[in-house]
């Protein structure tokens, strides 16, 4: 079936469409040359139809061990060439039965550096996948969806849960946590207590956590303020990690305040400067807001910095025992140069 891409400024972009199924949501890309199935299946892109730039997609088939999240959260996929013949010896199938199976519009055969350039010139837009031959006003209807604001709560836990047995105990705020930076903290030596976004501190602290992980997760870190307090009271008590949208949560805890990108920071090679070492490392990214680090106070010091824009990718509070990174440790996609972040963490809590 043919398709289009509409974004709100009136640009289109013709292909096929694997589903009869209209999306909308914020059209984002990835530049990650591998990776595609723990892209598809990271709960940070909920809302979101993700652009992939590397232009064969689906070549090595699907691994169901190294997904992020039960399922898919994004609106939807724009891939340039759709790979029907998969090659790899861990194999499991076919990315297409994956898409169709949980039934995220997508839309291949597209040019997706021409929409990358779109976005790149123009930033991040609404936008929506439609058959060809949808009529104006069903289309209408689709760009008059207000988009979600409450992603967090989609893609939270509904309840706790617990998971490995190592010698530290850390409580989890999920915001929306991929399943490999769980992984990670489990090979440190940790044992965890998965919490709900929006529980209290007062429970979180109850349990008497060796330390507090803030997660990644999707949005705007301002549509959830009722969390940010919940945040300001774990601040100080016990040792804090956060990973990207944690990050954003403590940042604006603070006293910080958090601004949109143009188009966002996503994908597997992006460089990024600890400014303690001087070494740059090769990072994973997944995010559309940084901190303004004008904005944080005094006792604030910063750690990383991003080398494309130079915007804040970590800092931490010694004073407070806080320590964050805007980009992902973890990777999944991505090079594993900074578990040692993990590793950090742990040092921390020992000293704690």
């Amino acid at each position: 079936m043919k398709g289009v891409l509409i974004l709100e400024n009136g640009q289109k972009f013709y292909g096929n469409m694997l589903m009869d199924e209209p999306a909308v949501g914020e059209v984002v890309f990835n530049t990650g040359m591998t990776g595609y199935q723990e892209t598809f299946t990271d709960p940070s892109y909920a809302g979101q139809i993700i652009t992939m730039t590397y232009p064969l997609i689906g070549n090595y088939g699907l691994f169901h061990e190294i997904e992020q999240a039960d399922r898919p959260y994004a609106a939807g996929f724009i891939v340039s060439e759709l790979c029907e013949e998969p090659s790899n010896w861990q194999n499991e199938g076919k990315l297409s039965t994956f898409i169709m199976t949980h039934h995220i519009p997508c839309l291949y055969g597209v040019d997706t550096r021409a929409i990358t350039r779109a976005i790149r010139s123009q930033g991040v837009m609404k936008g929506v996948i439609v058959p060809e031959t949808m009529e104006e006003s069903a289309i209408k209807e689709l760009f008059d969806t207000p988009l979600e604001t409450q992603l967090v709560r989609r893609v939270t836990t509904r309840e706790i849960k617990h998971m490995g047995d190592g010698r530290f105990h850390v409580a989890v705020m999920d915001y929306g946590a991929k399943a490999n930076i769980l992984r990670e903290l489990v090979n440190s030596d940790c044992r965890l207590t998965i919490f709900p976004a929006e529980t209290k501190a007062e429970e979180v602290l109850a349990v008497n956590p060796d330390g507090i992980f803030l997660s990644n997760g999707p949005g705007d870190p301002k549509d959830v303020p009722y969390i940010v307090e919940e945040v300001k009271k774990m601040i100080g008590k016990k040792p804090i990690f956060g990973i990207c949208l944690g990050l954003q949560m403590l940042g604006l805890a603070l006293g910080g305040k958090s601004r949109k990108l143009t188009f966002g920071h996503r994908g597997a090679n992006h460089p990024v400067k600890d400014i303690r070492t001087g070494r740059v490392y090769i990072t994973s990214q997944n995010h559309g807001y940084v901190i303004d680090e004008a904005s944080l106070p005094d006792d604030v010091v910063i750690t990383h910095r991003n080398l494309h824009d130079n915007t804040l990718e970590g800092f931490e509070v010694p004073s407070k025992k806080i320590m964050c990174v805007q980009y992902h440790p973890e990777a999944s996609p991505g090079p594993t140069d900074n578990l040692y972040l993990f590793t950090q963490f742990v040092k921390m809590m020992e000293e704690n």
